[in-house]
């Protein structure tokens, strides 16, 4: 901002931070919790003296080690203090100190004092104190190193200035850089030196003094700092502008580019005064408050005056504030207290740490350049140091692992198998730390101090320390061994035992260093010892002789070595950060790792004994997890998984089970899960005893599926699959089972998802014990067929590979594989090959492998080979030889497919000739058409089934004049129309034509055959054939003209419609002919109109006129036309009363059943009175079944007159067939009722007194006899059987045949057997129609026709020499006639009322 303007944050409530988990938020005004993973910081020491009690102190930790701090008080000396808080030196001063500071390297240390010109330098790496005369004779006032060289700049308090360079001694004094004391000053990393001074001005100078730029101020500055402010364009790179602290109420932004255009940033006046400030990050400075405020602001031109973060830190006071960029953390003190800020999430407070007893408040606050300690001093003369980072410093053997938790304290811990944690003080910082199964070492420099761990309560103790030849870089443990890589060398020494055996056991590694290199890497198992050298040498020594197992060259040298837990895989990083993983048992098995990243620093292989083959490469960000798999179909595979995020500053130290132990900069340890291992808790979820969340989405569930299958875990890929996988999921896992040669699984998965026909071929497998044959069977599976042919080719059954290669139409590799493995199928295979060749349009190649197919023992195969050359000569052009193979050969499908290629060659007489000698005469004669060959067509003919072919030759023929000819192949060719005009126009054969269009009902022949008939003037069959031609208009026309309507309206029949009925009824109605126009009208539906023409009709039509006039009633069911009908009937429109007959049929007609029942009883009885039995019978029957088929009940006089009529016929049957006594039991019935029978009366009863007599039935006959004898019959009996029958009335004889009895079918009471009514239950008997006996339950049957009952013995022995049902007269056999053996359905007859 220019001039006076002033930036002013917003207001801000004043917040209290009671406890350490609260944080105040600026920009959303809320108070939130904030949960932590990181210890707070450790108190290391705490520095008190008696001499600076009460006073504030100046200290400064050493730059870029940060292993010394230089403190001074009010007690004219500087005490040197080590990070351990031990005193190393210390410097007597003639005054108070006034500045200090360490050189960029850490080296050496500048003290100024009061009353001295000197300038005092303490060199750390020697401990040695010089002084220098800075010829000043001014007091001095400010000191400071350069960032970049060793140059020295001091200030007075008259402002002049002397930089000094401490490697060449050179002094350059700078009279009057200012006019008054030079408070404060910073160098730049362009070596520009920046000072501040009570006269109020900022100058900056270059490395010799000379002023490059100078700014006035409004007040004192102080807090001078160097940095790069934020802008869109960075033109001049470097740190180009100046903070200043104004007054400690502003701050001041120069830029060295821009110095007419100074920022001066004003605070509200409630924050205090600035305490200090700092640059960090991109252009972001951090400003401490008296009052307690912390606030972040941006330089950036377009967020400048912008607080972006804000919070009331401490309650009262805030008295400094300090940034470590390693640690990327902000702290500030206050109160008692620090708090700690991580300075990617500024509201997030990571520490608190509360020093009550500093009740006086805190004062300076400083980080170490590593940040890994902490100082703050107070008030009251005291400075505690804080351990804020741990050096990660740890190693795992196992699944046990030691790490550093303190800086004098290693912790051991194997929380798999559940050991309490063992922490060891040790006695110096270690720079190294092992661990072993048994041990731990630590060490630093050339010194190892050795721990057994125990089993008893203080889980450790100390063996003893080794001094090595040389410095430590790594150590190793063994079970029982140690070793050391000191100075390319690998010292291996036993770990316990007497010094003696220690002096033996030891040996120097490698025995020769100049042919074998400098050891870079080495690493230790339970058995063995691997190194890399720089050369590229990777040796396994075994441990149990100390000789060498195994070596492998390579091409660079080699880094780092990863043995895994069993030491049988050995993974190595290069001098080009290529990672190889090689198995020792066999060096020439050494492989490349995919996707290796050039960052990566460590390996870790997986500690769970089911998944020994998983491994991670790690850096500093991130964790790639591989997997190796040793048999697969395609060898042993290393895969790189996946990649999982690293958090900040965490190192790995341990992998179990997918999870990844890490050691953290607090001391402590986290675990990472792998997010390549996020499928063992959804599989673990979607278990059977699991009730875990909601179920996977399709897509996370086969991503999950890929993890668990790259990493070869079937029992949770298994456990995916079951929860809700997909067709696709159970396909990868199949598929992978099949890779892995999981056979069985396999078949498990494709049974469970369905897949029949590969689980039919893995159990064809199953059994086989050599690898490379069923690695190769799974190979072929997988569609990996070059795999699979190497796999077959090394397996014990080679041959395997050609049967593969022929069942999948490789036919170049199956020849060249039967030239190894198989010669005398190459013919086979040749025959194969020539098919698809043929097939694909490769027919020289094709010709070329039909002839080598050619064997002479194979009759089939050398026919099919024959068969091919025919068709590829052809094809080539060599007609000639391919028609004679064809001819020669002696399948007609040959000759087929030769003529088809012959017609597609337009060579059709060869074409047709083959045609013909296959027998294929359609396809012959087709071709002959073709090049116009008329007489072979001829031949063919008889034997052409083709229409078409018939078709042709006849239009040929008809061309040429030869009717008859064109006339019958019209016929073959099923072309009616044209066989018929050609037989009207040019044969001259109506007959012939006549019968073709009633044959074939052809629309157009039937025209034809019209037209012909109307020239001859027949218009009768003109009409005829016009209305088979569908000409109805035209053939009405003719009718009507010519006076033939009736012979159209027989011929239009049934396919009529009503206007052609109506048309016809008129006609007829102009003519008088009332029969014909009823007809016509009762057809075309106009009932009244038909019935007037009926009863209009002469009496020479009357019988059939009254016919339809019933049939017009009922079709009309017009109750007004019925009424007519019967007054007809009845004569009282003529006085002439028609037939009863009638009247029955009308009744039937109109479906009025009773009135139809009553006319029929009336009808039978004067039919019975006229003697006419039958018809009687027949009426009665018809009415009956009529009645029965509505569910109408039968009148009871209706059924007594049938059954008594029905006894009267089967008199003759009975008699006929010798049965008499059946026959008189039945005239019996007939003569009991005679009066039924008056024109019959004598003749009936004397046949019943001689059938009775016949019978053995005396008693009877004497009756009929003595009832004959009344005056009213005795004048009729026939006079020669008068007098027999006078004789039997003199002489009676009373004996008689008793009729045997039978169960009733109702209650089974017994009764004779003709008897029809049952004196026990009253129930009227059913009878048999066969022989009038009533039914029996056991013996049912019915008619199928009337469905009358019959005794079923009975009615069969009756059809033996009868035809004919004797009720319904219908044509019967005895095989038609089933007994029933339930009746109970015809003893319950289901009639109703009307």
């Amino acid at each position: 901002m220019l001039g006076d303007a002033q930036l002013v944050a917003a207001e801000m409530l004043t917040v209290l931070v009671p406890i350490p988990s609260w944080v105040f938020t600026r920009r959303t005004g809320t108070i939130r919790w904030v949960s932590r993973h990181v210890c707070a910081p450790q108190r290391v020491f705490t520095i008190t003296e008696k001499a600076w009690s009460g006073s504030s102190l100046l200290y400064k930790w050493q730059k870029t080690l940060g292993n010394y701090i230089a403190v001074a008080g009010n007690d004219n000396s500087v005490k040197i203090f080590d990070r351990h808080g031990q005193k190393r030196n210390e410097l007597g001063l003639p005054g108070h100190c006034v500045a200090m500071d360490w050189d960029k390297d850490g080296d050496i240390l500048a003290v100024i004092s009061e009353k001295s010109s000197s300038i005092y330098l303490w060199d750390a790496s020697v401990n040695k104190t010089s002084q220098i005369d800075s010829g000043m004779k001014d007091q001095m006032s400010f000191l400071l190193w350069s960032k970049t060289t060793p140059l020295l700049a001091v200030g007075t308090a008259k402002g002049n200035l002397l930089i000094y360079n401490q490697q060449t001694s050179r002094k350059i004094p700078v009279l009057g850089k200012h006019t008054k004391r030079i408070t404060c000053g910073c160098w730049s990393s362009q070596n520009l030196l920046a000072l501040g001074s009570d006269d109020r001005t900022v100058t900056v100078s270059n490395h010799e003094g000379d002023t490059i730029r100078q700014t006035s101020l409004r007040g004192d500055p102080s807090d001078v700092f160097f940095s790069v402010m934020k802008t869109d364009e960075r033109s001049s790179p470097g740190e180009s502008t100046v903070s200043v602290s104004v007054g400690k109420k502003t701050l001041f932004l120069f830029n060295l580019n821009d110095p007419d255009n100074p920022i001066e940033l004003a605070f509200q006046p409630r924050y205090g005064s600035i305490v200090s400030y700092r640059w960090y990050g991109d252009g972001y400075i951090l400003i401490g408050f008296s009052h307690g405020y912390f606030v972040v602001i941006s330089t950036h031109i377009r967020e400048i005056g912008q607080e972006l973060y804000q919070a009331h830190n401490h309650k009262d006071s805030l008295s400094s504030v300090a940034i470590s960029q390693a640690l990327n953390k902000a702290a500030s003190c206050g109160d008692n207290s620090i708090k700690i800020h991580d300075l990617t999430e500024l509201k997030d407070i990571s520490n608190i740490v509360h020093l009550d007893d500093e009740t006086k408040g805190l004062d300076q606050l400083n980080w170490t350049d590593d940040g890994q300690l902490l100082a703050v001093s107070t008030q009251r003369g005291t400075l505690h140091v804080f351990l804020t980072k741990l050096p990660i410093l740890g190693d795992s053997f196992g699944t046990r692992h030691a790490y550093l938790t303190s800086l004098l304290e290693v912790t051991v811990a194997n929380q798999v198998e559940g050991e309490a944690p063992v922490a060891i003080e040790v006695e110096v910082e270690p720079t190294f730390i092992a661990v072993g199964p048994f041990h731990v070492a630590v060490g630093m420099n050339n010194r190892a101090w050795f721990y057994a761990l125990l089993d008893q309560e203080a889980g450790f103790s100390r063996l003893k320390d080794v001094e090595y030849l040389g410095t430590v870089a790594s150590m190793c443990l063994g079970a029982d061994h140690a070793a050391a890589l000191l100075e390319g060398k690998v010292q291996l020494h036993m770990i316990e035992g007497d010094e003696h055996d220690e002096k033996k056991q030891m040996k120097l590694f490698p025995d020769d260093q100049r042919t074998q290199g400098r050891i870079l890497c080495h690493a230790l198992t339970a058995d063995l010892l691997y190194y890399g050298t720089d050369t590229g040498s990777v040796v396994c020594v075994l441990l149990e002789d100390l000789q060498t197992v195994s070596s492998y060259k390579h091409p660079l040298g080699v880094r780092k070595v990863f043995p895994d837990p069993n030491g049988t895989q050995l993974l190595f990083i290069d001098d080009k950060n290529g990672g190889f993983l090689l198995s020792p048992g066999n060096v020439n098995s050494c492989s490349e790792l995919p996707s290796f990243s050039p960052t990566i620093t460590g390996v870790l292989w997986e500690n769970w004994p089911a998944d020994r083959g998983v491994f991670v490469a790690y850096d500093d960000d991130k964790v790639y997890t591989y997997t190796l798999h040793k048999a697969t179909v395609h060898g042993p595979q290393v895969a790189l998984v996946g990649s999982t995020a690293l958090p900040f500053s965490h190192k790995p130290l341990l992998l179990y089970n997918g999870e990844l132990t890490c050691q953290t900069p607090s001391g402590k340890t986290s675990e990472v899960a792998l997010s390549t291992h996020a499928f063992l808790k959804a599989a673990a979820a979607e278990g059977p005893a699991a009730e875990g969340p909601a179920p996977l989405a399709a897509p996370e569930r086969s991503a999950l599926l890929a993890q668990a299958l790259l990493l070869k875990r079937f029992p949770e890929a298994w456990a995916l699959c079951k929860g809700g996988g997909s067709v696709e999921d159970w396909a990868a896992l199949g598929r992978a089972c099949l890779v892995h040669m999981e056979v069985e699984l396999a078949i498990q998965v494709h049974r469970s998802s369905g897949n029949v026909g590969m689980v039919l071929s893995l159990q064809d497998i199953q059994g086989i014990e050599d690898r490379n044959l069923l690695a190769g069977h799974l190979a072929m599976f997988l569609n990996d067929y070059n795999l699979a042919q190497d796999l077959y080719l090394s397996s014990s059954c080679p041959v395997a590979a050609l049967e593969m290669r022929r069942d999948l139409l490789h036919w170049d590799s199956a020849l060249l594989l039967a030239k190894r493995l198989a010669e005398d199928q190459i013919p086979f295979i040749s025959k194969e090959y020539a098919v698809h060749l043929e097939f694909i349009g490769d027919y020289v190649n094709a010709l070329a492998h039909y002839e080598k197919g050619l064997t002479q023992d194979s009759k089939e195969h050398d026919e099919a080979c024959q068969a091919g050359v025919a068709r590829a000569s052809i094809r080539m052009g060599d007609i000639r030889r391919g028609a004679a193979q064809a001819i020669k050969h002696p399948s007609r499908a040959l000759k087929k497919d030769c003529g088809a290629i012959l017609e597609g060659m337009k060579q059709f007489s060869e074409a047709a000739q083959l045609y013909e000698k296959g027998q294929y005469y359609d396809k012959a004669a087709s071709v002959y058409i073709r090049c116009k060959n008329w007489a072979k067509v001829g031949e063919l003919l008889p034997q052409v089934c083709s229409p078409k072919i018939h078709l042709q030759y006849a239009r040929a023929k008809e061309a040429d004049g030869k009717y008859k000819e064109a006339a019958r192949a019209y016929e073959s060719a099923k072309d009616w129309d044209n066989m018929i005009r050609v037989l009207l126009d040019h044969l001259n054969s109506p007959e012939e034509a006549v019968r073709v269009v009633r044959e074939t009902q052809s629309i157009d022949g039937a025209k034809m055959v019209a037209r012909f008939f109307l020239g001859l003037s027949d218009y009768g069959s003109a009409i005829q054939f016009l209305v088979l031609s569908q000409c109805n208009d035209e053939a009405f026309q003719l009718a009507q003209q010519h006076g033939q309507m009736g012979v159209y309206a027989d011929i239009i029949g049934p396919d009529a419609t009503q206007e052609d009925y109506h048309s016809i009824a008129l006609y007829f109605e102009g003519l008088k002919k009332h029969l014909e126009a009823g007809r016509f009208f009762l057809k075309c539906g106009q009932h009244s109109r038909a019935l007037k023409h009926f009863l209009q009709c002469p009496n020479a039509e009357d019988n059939l006129a009254i016919e339809m006039a019933i049939e017009t009633v009922g079709q009309a069911q017009d109750l007004s036309l019925t009424n007519q009908l019967i007054d007809y009937l009845m004569g009282e429109s003529d006085g002439l009363p028609k037939d009863a007959k009638y009247l029955f049929r009308m009744y039937m007609a109109l479906q009025r059943y009773q009135e139809a029942a009553r006319a029929a009883i009336i009808i039978a009885r004067e039919e019975q009175c006229a003697g006419n039995y039958r018809n009687a019978h027949d009426v009665l029957f018809t009415m009956y079944t009529e009645l029965q088929t509505h569910k109408i009940k039968i009148p009871a006089e209706m059924g007594t007159n049938l059954m008594v009529l029905h006894s009267y016929i089967l008199v003759k049957v009975h008699v006929k067939r010798g049965d008499h006594l059946k026959g008189a039991r039945m005239l019996i019935r007939v003569s009991n009722n005679i009066s039924r029978f008056p024109a019959h009366i004598v003749p009936i009863l004397t046949s019943a007194v001689i059938e009775c007599h016949r019978a053995g039935l005396k008693s009877s006959a004497f009756g009929f006899a003595a009832m004959l004898m009344r005056p009213e019959y005795r004048g009729k009996i026939d006079p020669k059987y008068r007098k027999k029958l006078e004789a039997m009335v003199r002489r009676p004889d009373t004996s008689e045949l008793e009729d045997e009895t039978t169960p009733c079918p109702f209650c089974d009471a017994q009764l004779p057997q003709n008897e029809l009514l049952c004196s026990s239950c009253k129930n009227n008997l059913p009878y048999c129609i066969a022989t009038g006996h009533h039914m029996l339950k056991e013996d049912w049957s019915v008619c199928p026709h009337c469905e009358f009952p019959a005794l079923y013995s009975q009615f069969v022995q009756l059809l033996e020499t009868e035809s004919v049902c004797p009720m319904c007269s219908e044509t019967l056999t005895a095989v038609q006639v089933k007994k029933i053996p339930d009746c109970s359905s015809y003893l319950q007859p289901q009639e109703v009322e009307p």
